[in-house]
């Protein structure tokens, strides 16, 4: 399914409807249970700094992920049942003007040609 983007790392998993209080340390104790976790990611918030309930997991092989995915999936983590897959690459993301969108004289491109 994955074969045909060569983006997609399948040892990279997305973890989502995670417990606002969980931390990258519960997270990676988590899912070492099924291999060497290479890496973990807890989103935060940039001006809060709390936990968005999101997390990026890589594991150090596509089995050890397939196995923290099927055990984890829908696994109840501090009262949360959590949802695990196969992290996506980011999207590219679409220019929505602002300072760089400005012409030499000050004023905003007229994209509308």
């Amino acid at each position: 399914m994955f074969n045909d983007n060569p983006q997609v790392n399948p040892n990279k998993l997305f973890v989502g409807n995670l417990p606002w209080s969980a931390t990258e340390e519960q997270i990676r104790e988590l899912f070492s249970q099924f291999g060497e976790v290479a890496s973990c990611n807890l989103i935060t918030d940039k001006m809060s700094g709390r936990s968005k309930g999101i997390a990026f997991v890589e594991m150090s092989s596509k089995e050890e992920a397939d196995a923290a995915k099927e055990a984890l999936n829908n696994y109840e983590f501090e009262g949360r049942n959590i949802h695990v897959d196969t992290a996506r690459p980011p999207r590219p993301r679409m220019d929505r003007g602002g300072y760089n969108n400005r012409n030499d004289r000050g004023g905003y491109r007229d994209n509308r040609r």
